[in-house]
């Protein structure tokens, strides 16, 4: 007996109701919901541009040709030589790090012709497991953006720090049977899986048990390296930040997401491989994108536009960012503008500068002019208890974030952010302790990092120290900190770090910083102490005011609250601050600070 679905609750699969209305409406049987006439085609198939004619057939196309005539359609749309393109998939993202909603970050991407996203929900399971991840689910449900989800790996990401939740083998075979799950997200602990052990390994295959992707995160990995982790099975990388990584990991079968983030800048290196040799196995991805970049570049659309500014075919740009990343997570009837596929497409007056008129979902129109159709959707409202109130501080004195030393010179290692990337470098730097303590200096560059454990554990409170961040004076601090999301802050005395930390603890989480005895400037983040439900332009105004207080601090840093939250990412190279202490990341191992 045949399955029926609601046609209404169109997701994974089509119902025989709407597959048969298409087949109808292409035999011309019945009339079409809509034809799109003389539309300068992009077909990401054959990546080629065509003047074309697009009949719809409510949610679905039911053809394309020029042989389709207004007769054959309920209301005509004539876009004149304007440009229809599918509608673009951001393969590999992390709702939670646009510190929006769901429905605030479908606002603001949809309008530009972004359809759906492939969210890595860790952050969010990092702070509060299998409800999080569900929160999530219930919260981004029947929005004009398709949010589908893969099943965070590492929660926590390794055993060198201390989480809210974890997620065991157990969680996630739960969680992957759910029906917007596809597949294992980025197994980030390369160290444990190079290792061979054996329920990191296990996560792999249950991911290919329910037929959905294991998806990698391999940064820097070369050589033997690299072929251990993918003997593993691991089919995927978005950490490739050189052209040579990149080219090896292809040769070596990797589907390859080319990444550009807040942060993470890996187009420009990446470029190249964009060519018609590799056209089918790349992706763009975002990873990280904060609101002020979302607001004045867009999310993955940005990467197609600046593909197509940098001479690459508009075809094969569209294609990395929507057709391939269909078929690498299996989404059947996605990607494409073709018979039979779901009618997710833009329509842009200007290819080169990527002006996007409107955007269609499901052959509904959602967005126009910039701006996001409010009644083409019910946005959910899922109830905030299982993620609200989760910054629960030790008590805390100034005291507790002293570096003690002998008196005289010493040795230590400092970590060093990259600038453009996550990655950090190690440095030994000579220092010297005054009456038993190592403090901040300000004409070294050198500042204090502190991680203070936030969930209600062991309240550990470890402590390092970063040059290059170009503090003076005072304090940042953030209860967004990759992925353990205990609290980070940099700051140049004991006694501003502690008032940091004391606010974060006040608001439920957020981005603070402070001088002097005084908060400069604040974002709360009440949701899981990751996400405000307030919209893009109000919390771009907030970002915009504590990334000013932090440079009258005297940092010159970009995106100085991003590039802080990953000093606690210990999978990624080299050195990292998580609540146990100093992590080599190489060694997969705590380290001191003090070396003599």
């Amino acid at each position: 007996m045949l399955r029926s679905l609601n046609p209404h609750q169109l997701k994974g699969s089509v119902n025989l109701k709407a597959q048969k209305l298409a087949v109808d409406v292409a035999s011309g049987r019945q009339k079409g919901s809509l034809l799109l006439k003389h539309a300068n085609l992009i077909n990401v198939f054959s990546q080629e541009i065509s003047l074309n004619h697009v009949l719809l057939a409510g949610p679905l196309i039911a053809a394309v040709g020029e042989d389709y005539h207004a007769a054959e359609a309920e209301e005509v749309i004539d876009l004149e030589g304007q440009y229809l393109a599918p509608g673009l998939i951001d393969g590999h993202m992390h709702l939670e790090s646009s510190l929006l909603s769901p429905a605030a970050y479908a606002a603001a991407v949809v309008p530009r012709g972004v359809v759906a996203v492939v969210c890595d929900p860790h952050e969010i399971g990092n702070v509060a497991g299998v409800a999080g991840i569900k929160w999530l689910l219930a919260a981004s449900e029947g929005l004009a953006l398709d949010v589908w989800v893969t099943v965070s790996s590492c929660v926590p990401a390794t055993a060198l720090e201390t989480s809210g939740a974890s997620l065991g083998l157990s969680e996630i075979d739960e969680l992957l049977g759910l029906e917007r799950v596809l597949g294992v997200a980025e197994i980030m602990d390369f160290p444990s899986v190079i290792a061979g052990d054996e329920e990191t390994l296990a996560k792999v295959l249950l991911a290919e048990h329910y037929r959905k992707t294991p998806e990698g995160h391999a940064p820097s990995l070369t050589g033997k390296a690299l072929q251990s982790y993918l003997a593993a099975g691991i089919i995927s990388d978005h950490e490739a930040t050189t052209l040579a990584e990149g080219l090896e990991k292809l040769r070596a079968g990797v589907f390859v997401m080319i990444r550009e983030g807040s942060v993470t800048r890996n187009l420009a290196a990446l470029m190249p491989l964009i060519c018609p040799e590799y056209a089918a196995s790349i992706g763009f991805v975002t990873d990280d994108r904060l609101p002020h970049d979302l607001m004045d570049e867009g999310g993955v659309d940005f990467l197609v536009k600046t593909a197509i500014q940098a001479g690459i075919d508009p075809a094969l740009a569209f294609r990395c960012g929507s057709l391939n990343l269909a078929k690498h997570f299996k989404l059947i009837r996605r990607g494409g503008i073709a018979a039979g596929y779901f009618a997710d497409m833009m329509v842009l007056s200007d290819l080169k500068n990527f002006k996007v008129e409107s955007v269609f979902k499901h052959g509904q129109k959602v967005a126009e002019a910039g701006k996001l159709i409010e009644t083409s959707f019910v946005k959910p409202q899922p109830d905030a208890t299982v993620v609200s109130r989760s910054v629960k501080l030790p008590a805390l004195s100034a005291q507790d974030f002293r570096f003690s030393a002998s008196d005289g010179d010493h040795l230590i290692q400092v970590i060093i952010p990259v600038t453009g990337q996550v990655l950090t470098e190690r440095q030994e730097f000579k220092v010297r302790a005054q009456g038993s303590e190592i403090k901040a200096n300000a004409s070294a560059n050198l500042a204090k990092l502190v991680c203070v454990e936030r969930h209600g554990k062991k309240g550990h409170v470890a402590k390092a120290f970063v040059k290059g961040f170009g503090l003076k004076a005072g304090a940042l601090a953030s209860s967004v900190a990759h992925d353990h999301h205990n609290i980070l802050a940099i700051g140049m005395n004991d006694d501003d770090l502690l008032l940091a930390c004391q606010e974060l603890a006040r608001l439920d989480g957020g981005w603070v910083v402070v001088s002097e005895g005084k908060v400069l400037a604040s974002l709360p983040l009440p949701i899981a102490g990751l996400i405000t439900d307030r919209n893009i332009a109000e919390v771009r105004l907030d970002v915009d005011r504590l990334e000013a207080a932090a440079q009258s601090l005297g940092t010159d840093i970009d995106a100085p609250f991003m590039t802080l939250s990953f000093l606690g990412l210990e999978v990624i190279p080299e050195l990292r601050l998580t609540d146990l202490g100093l992590v080599d990341v190489f060694g997969n191992r705590l380290v001191d600070v003090l070396i003599s």
